[in-house]
């Protein structure tokens, strides 16, 4: 037989004390709540702290765009070891971290361009990231007037700069890092600030702006894989799911658990489609043993006791395809750590 915490404490006290006793503790309301806090704690998960997952240390760069488009100066943000890269270069993971972000410097046919839609905030005195739904304009001495519409994203895995077109972006990231545990929940504090608006735009500076019916959602995910390849490809199995979208506005919560699905979750309850396997055009990519970046397809669910090889973890302040997305979405995010 298997007793919750709270259960057996009062149990316990039962025993000692005799019935009436007990039920006279429980009417005294802060020997009811020190008996609720040590039920909880006891119900709480080892966190295990991803690397630069507090938000404590940002790295700047300092990009100046062409001056076709202005000759502007924009600081993009790197969740790194704190410092500053001036000068217009590419960037690569520094520091041991293992996160990138939606910040990207761009040079497209000679034109530079910088994007920043993630960056250090403050709540209560210490640093988190604010991932931000933003419009990135392109004015080219009047001749060239282009929107983008950019979803601020952090996950783990990295860029490859400079970016050259907004054709493909999954092509141009490396998702997910090596990983063989089994954690229970991805543990996490968050805010979500959604604007009072059911649509969205899609903008992706090659067509017109078009607005699409339908309120977005930030999303928070984790998923692990066990991958392998042959000749050259890379397949995967879902080995555990945890994923959830977020379509209304929340105050700062503390110590959120997203749980973790092992096995084929398809015939669950909670199932929802977009927590489904990725392959063809949701695939991401990661490089081969050559050093290519190719698609890693998931072909199938792994069984519920299998060892991962790698796991996704992302954040965004948008989710479904790349640049759509609802101007001024806004997720905060901190204090992410795997829970056992």
């Amino acid at each position: 037989m298997i007793v919750c915490p709270f259960a057996l404490i009062v149990l316990i006290l039962h025993i000692i004390l005799g019935k009436k006793t007990i039920m006279n503790i429980l009417r005294i309301p802060i020997l009811a709540t020190l008996i609720g806090i040590i039920a909880s704690s006891s119900l709480a998960l080892r966190l295990e702290p991803i690397p630069y997952g507090d938000f404590s240390k940002w790295k700047k760069r300092e990009i100046t765009e062409s001056k076709i488009i202005g000759g502007n100066k924009k600081t993009l943000y790197e969740i790194a070891p704190e410092g500053t890269i001036t000068g217009n270069q590419a960037y690569s993971n520094q520091g041991g971290s293992p996160w990138a972000t939606s910040n990207v410097y761009a040079k497209v046919m000679g034109v530079v361009k910088g994007s920043c839609t993630v960056e250090p905030a403050q709540h209560n005195g210490n640093k988190c990231a604010k991932l931000s739904a933003k419009m990135e304009e392109v004015k080219a001495l009047g001749i060239v007037n282009m929107d983008v519409m950019v979803a601020g994203t952090i996950f783990l895995g990295r860029i490859y700069e400079p970016i050259t077109s907004p054709k493909g972006p999954f092509s141009k990231m490396e998702m997910g890092i090596p990983y063989t545990k089994r954690p229970k929940a991805l543990v996490f504090d968050y805010q979500v600030v959604m604007p009072n608006s059911n649509t969205k735009v899609k903008s992706t500076g090659l067509s017109s702006k078009k607005t699409i019916q339908g309120r977005d959602n930030a999303e928070v995910y984790v998923l692990l894989q066990k991958r392998w390849e042959e000749n050259g490809k890379i397949y995967a199995k879902r080995v555990g799911t945890g994923r959830e979208r977020y379509n209304k506005s929340i105050p700062w919560t503390t110590g959120h658990q997203l749980p973790i699905h092992y096995g084929d979750i398809t015939k669950q309850s909670f199932y929802k489609p977009y927590m489904g396997l990725l392959n063809g055009d949701k695939a991401y990519y990661a490089k081969n043993s050559k050093g290519k970046l190719v698609k890693v397809e998931e072909v199938g669910w792994a069984d519920a006791d299998e060892t991962p090889t790698h796991v996704l973890v992302m954040a965004s302040s948008s989710c479904g395809e790349p640049y759509v997305g609802t101007e001024g979405l806004t997720l905060y995010i901190d204090n992410i750590s795997f829970g056992f």
